[in-house]
Protein backbone atom coordinates (compact mmCIF):
# COMPACT_ATOMS: atom_id res chain seq x y z
CA UNK A 1 0.00 0.00 0.00
CA UNK A 2 1.31 3.44 -0.95
CA UNK A 3 2.29 5.65 1.99
CA UNK A 4 2.86 9.36 2.48
CA UNK A 5 6.64 8.77 2.50
CA UNK A 6 6.35 7.51 -1.10
CA UNK A 7 4.93 10.82 -2.35
CA UNK A 8 6.10 13.56 -0.01
CA UNK A 9 8.63 16.25 -0.77
CA UNK A 10 11.64 15.29 1.36
CA UNK A 11 13.52 18.03 3.26
CA UNK A 12 11.10 20.79 2.29
CA UNK A 13 11.85 24.49 2.66
CA UNK A 14 10.96 25.67 6.16
CA UNK A 15 10.62 28.97 7.98
CA UNK A 16 11.90 30.19 11.31
CA UNK A 17 9.66 32.05 13.73
CA UNK A 18 12.23 34.84 13.75
CA UNK A 19 12.17 35.30 9.95
CA UNK A 20 10.76 38.61 8.80
CA UNK A 21 7.46 38.36 6.96
CA UNK A 22 8.97 39.61 3.69
CA UNK A 23 11.63 36.84 3.80
CA UNK A 24 8.92 34.27 4.55
CA UNK A 25 6.71 35.47 1.71
CA UNK A 26 9.62 35.21 -0.71
CA UNK A 27 10.30 31.62 0.45
CA UNK A 28 6.63 30.68 0.12
CA UNK A 29 6.38 32.16 -3.37
CA UNK A 30 9.61 30.51 -4.54
CA UNK A 31 8.50 27.16 -3.13
CA UNK A 32 5.32 27.07 -5.19
CA UNK A 33 3.36 25.83 -2.18
CA UNK A 34 0.44 27.50 -0.38
CA UNK A 35 2.49 27.78 2.81
CA UNK A 36 5.43 26.37 4.71
CA UNK A 37 6.10 24.80 8.09
CA UNK A 38 7.72 26.91 10.80
CA UNK A 39 10.36 25.10 12.83
CA UNK A 40 12.63 25.78 15.79
CA UNK A 41 16.43 25.42 15.66
CA UNK A 42 16.10 21.63 16.01
CA UNK A 43 13.66 21.27 13.11
CA UNK A 44 10.69 20.66 15.43
CA UNK A 45 7.38 21.93 14.05
CA UNK A 46 6.15 25.02 15.94
CA UNK A 47 3.71 26.47 13.41
CA UNK A 48 2.60 26.89 9.83
CA UNK A 49 2.46 30.04 7.72
CA UNK A 50 0.14 30.11 4.72
CA UNK A 51 -0.40 32.62 1.95
CA UNK A 52 -3.74 33.40 3.55
CA UNK A 53 -2.05 34.21 6.87
CA UNK A 54 0.27 36.63 5.08
CA UNK A 55 -2.22 38.53 2.91
CA UNK A 56 -3.92 40.58 5.64
CA UNK A 57 -0.62 41.69 7.13
CA UNK A 58 0.85 42.40 3.70
CA UNK A 59 -2.06 44.66 2.80
CA UNK A 60 -1.37 46.89 5.81
CA UNK A 61 2.40 46.76 5.60
CA UNK A 62 2.57 47.40 1.87
CA UNK A 63 0.21 50.37 2.23
CA UNK A 64 2.46 51.91 4.88
CA UNK A 65 5.71 50.67 3.25
CA UNK A 66 6.77 49.42 6.64
CA UNK A 67 7.32 45.86 7.81
CA UNK A 68 8.40 44.74 11.25
CA UNK A 69 6.27 41.60 11.46
CA UNK A 70 7.93 38.30 12.22
CA UNK A 71 6.67 34.87 11.20
CA UNK A 72 5.96 33.97 14.84
CA UNK A 73 3.56 36.95 15.03
CA UNK A 74 1.25 35.61 12.32
CA UNK A 75 1.86 31.84 12.02
CA UNK A 76 -0.72 29.31 13.07
CA UNK A 77 0.46 27.49 16.16
CA UNK A 78 -0.22 23.78 16.71
CA UNK A 79 -0.79 23.01 13.02
CA UNK A 80 -2.08 19.67 11.84
CA UNK A 81 0.62 17.27 10.72
CA UNK A 82 0.87 13.66 9.62
CA UNK A 83 3.20 10.69 9.77
CA UNK A 84 5.16 9.44 6.78
CA UNK A 85 3.66 6.00 7.51
CA UNK A 86 0.06 7.15 6.91
CA UNK A 87 -1.51 5.48 3.88
CA UNK A 88 -2.18 7.66 0.87
CA UNK A 89 -5.82 6.53 0.90
CA UNK A 90 -6.26 7.69 4.51
CA UNK A 91 -4.69 11.03 3.59
CA UNK A 92 -6.93 11.30 0.53
CA UNK A 93 -9.94 10.95 2.83
CA UNK A 94 -8.64 13.85 4.95
CA UNK A 95 -8.08 15.99 1.87
CA UNK A 96 -11.56 15.10 0.68
CA UNK A 97 -13.02 16.74 3.80
CA UNK A 98 -11.54 20.14 2.92
CA UNK A 99 -8.79 21.88 4.80
CA UNK A 100 -5.87 21.87 5.07
CA UNK A 101 -4.53 21.45 1.54
CA UNK A 102 -0.97 20.81 2.66
CA UNK A 103 0.50 18.88 5.59
CA UNK A 104 3.93 18.90 7.20
CA UNK A 105 5.18 15.32 7.60
CA UNK A 106 6.81 14.61 10.96
CA UNK A 107 9.10 12.04 12.45
CA UNK A 108 9.50 12.44 16.25
CA UNK A 109 8.18 16.00 15.96
CA UNK A 110 10.77 17.00 13.35
CA UNK A 111 9.65 18.09 9.88
CA UNK A 112 10.96 15.56 7.35
CA UNK A 113 8.60 16.24 4.48
CA UNK A 114 5.67 18.09 3.02
CA UNK A 115 2.71 16.69 1.12
CA UNK A 116 -0.06 18.45 -0.74
CA UNK A 117 -3.46 17.58 -2.07
CA UNK A 118 -1.91 17.82 -5.54
CA UNK A 119 0.62 15.09 -4.73
CA UNK A 120 -2.19 12.76 -3.68
CA UNK A 121 -4.42 13.68 -6.60
CA UNK A 122 -1.61 12.98 -9.06
CA UNK A 123 -0.96 9.59 -7.47
CA UNK A 124 -4.62 8.61 -7.52
CA UNK A 125 -4.94 9.76 -11.12
CA UNK A 126 -1.92 7.65 -12.11
CA UNK A 127 -3.48 4.68 -10.38
CA UNK A 128 -6.70 5.19 -12.31
CA UNK A 129 -4.78 5.47 -15.59
CA UNK A 130 -3.05 2.15 -14.90
CA UNK A 131 -6.45 0.53 -14.35
CA UNK A 132 -7.54 1.65 -17.81
CA UNK A 133 -4.42 0.18 -19.44
CA UNK A 134 -4.81 -3.20 -17.73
Amino acid sequence: MLKVKDLMLVNPPVLSGDDGLSVAVDKILKSGYLGLPVVDAGGVLIGFLSEQDCIKVLMTESYHCDSHTLVKDVMRENPLSISAELSVLALAERFGRGRPKIFPVLESGVVTGLITRGHVMQSLSSSLQSCRVA
